[in-house]
């Protein structure tokens, strides 16, 4: 029998280790997260991966300050960072309503693609020393890295601004913008090219200023209605420009956690896509602004129906099936617990029922099914817009509660509305529908809504949360 031969445990080989640990906790979180049952553990498992992946990523650079002792300015920066970083991230997660996470998540986006362009623009300063083939592909990772990390920035911050109404959500229609686009990326192919052949500072530049208009104008180019699509993709772009940051860092947890965004950022956004009849091709590729027919959803409607908190009540106790499809408006007016307590009150009243949820209700996905999981709603009366669309016809009532495009009849019947083709819950095939609205405005995507106008249809205007109380205190 031959004795086993094993090395020294290094520094190097420990950080390695918990790096594995660290990367299959992140895959067990993507897993818990696909379900609402186990999505509590996936976030943990997640917690815990990060936690691991900073603790050995400290200890490493502890072990080389304490080994040759010229690391300790890098030990106090890493530290600084970590402590003002998780400070910060702390105070936000702790004072952001749900309303708000949409544009939070778009801005943290756009940190993750400004450390890819500065870790790029390291990668070229402080270039180490390579054979020539080896050099050629730094070159490469620095370059692409650089632009991935430009694009992603400047995208998520637009959408930033969308999202939280600091710019208009209408899209940008720059004359010829798709050759805009399709330019600037042919300009990048060639520049990177040049690049790895003869790396020069100014083109390094150019390629960054280059990302970041055509960042901004991508995202700027999409009309609001997409932007939980675009938030979704940016995901994905900052998930590759962490694994381009890995690559220059040689960093292996950075590559598997990036790709892991990435593929499944991606992965969502191509879900997302179908579910809204897009292109995902016109994702990428900032495709969704163009410009549309005047849809006949814009002209005169005729007169829209009124209905009393106390009507509403009646008609609903009266009802055989109730279908609730609630939309950003419940998030805004914070509605889901009384929405919840509804549902309690009618199903203990022999009522059926269930909730529709749109796959981009509101503007991230699934901020539907987080606001009813807080409110405690059983998961088994929350349905999908696929499950749900068939029995929408059998159904006595339909609550339409801060929807407005995931309802709009102009998507299926209008095929000059700019939201043609995109599926939608069929509320008006129901017996009767009650929209909860603050007034007759149009919705995010700026379309006209022909649904408030039905004759089986009654608007219940006001905040919805105090519209649901009041048909509480009603019943």
């Amino acid at each position: 029998m031959s004795d086993t031969v094993t090395g020294p445990l290094t520094a190097d080989s420990i950080a390695g280790a918990a790096y594995v640990v660290a990367a299959l906790l992140f895959i067990l979180s993507l897993a818990g997260l696909s379900k609402h049952e186990k999505a509590r553990a996936g976030v943990i498992y997640g917690i815990t991966g990060m936690i691991i992946a900073l603790a050995a990523t400290i200890w490493l650079t502890v072990q080389d300050a304490w080994g040759t002792g010229a690391g300790l300015t890098g030990l106090v920066l890493l530290v600084a960072a970590v402590i003002v970083g998780g400070a910060i991230g702390f105070w936000r997660a702790r004072v952001v309503e749900m309303t708000g996470m949409p544009e939070l998540i778009a801005l943290l986006h756009s940190f993750v693609g400004l450390a890819a362009v500065l870790v790029g623009w390291n990668g070229h300063l402080e270039a180490p020393a390579l054979s020539p083939d080896l050099t050629a592909i730094h070159h490469a990772e620095v370059f692409i890295g650089v632009f991935i990390g430009a694009v992603t920035f400047t995208g998520s911050i637009v959408a930033f601004l969308k999202l939280s109404a600091r710019m208009k959500s209408s899209p940008l229609m720059l004359p010829g913008k798709n050759a805009i686009n399709l330019g600037a990326l042919a300009a990048f192919i060639a520049l990177t090219v040049w690049y790895v052949n003869d790396s020069q500072l100014w083109l390094l530049i150019v390629v960054t200023l280059l990302a970041l208009g055509l960042g901004w104008h991508l995202v700027a180019s999409i009309g609001g209605g997409d932007m939980p699509v675009v938030v979704s993709m940016l995901n994905s772009y900052s998930g590759w420009a962490a694994a381009a940051a890995g690559f220059l860092l040689n960093n292996d947890l950075l590559i598997i956690t990036g790709a892991l965004v990435g593929s499944s950022g991606a992965y969502l956004s191509y879900i997302m896509c179908k579910a809204m009849n897009r292109s995902f091709i016109s994702v990428i590729a900032g495709g969704f602004g163009i410009a549309a027919p005047a849809s006949k959803g814009d002209a005169d409607q005729g007169e829209h129906r009124e209905i009393t908190a106390e009507a509403t009540a009646e008609m609903l106790t009266n009802a055989s099936s109730v279908v609730i499809t609630p939309g950003y408006g419940m998030a805004v007016a914070q509605a889901q617990y009384p929405v919840a307590e509804l549902a309690h009150q009618l199903r203990e009243r022999g009522v059926n029922v269930r909730f529709g949820i749109h796959p981009v209700a509101g503007r991230l996905p699934g901020h539907m099914n987080v606001l009813l999981a807080e409110a405690k709603v059983p998961y088994d009366i929350v349905l999908e817009m696929d499950e749900i669309n068939d029995d929408l016809g059998d159904t006595s009532v339909v609550l339409v509660i801060g929807a407005n495009d995931t309802v709009n009849p102009s998507a299926a019947e209008d095929p000059g509305s700019p939201i043609a083709g995109m599926p939608v819950l069929k509320v008006w095939e129901a017996e009767n529908v009650i929209v909860f609205k603050r007034s007759m405005a149009a919705g995010y995507a700026g379309v006209q809504n022909p649904l408030f106008y039905r004759d089986n249809s009654q608007m219940l205007f006001g905040d919805a949360k105090t519209r649901v109380e009041d048909i509480l205190k009603a019943f």
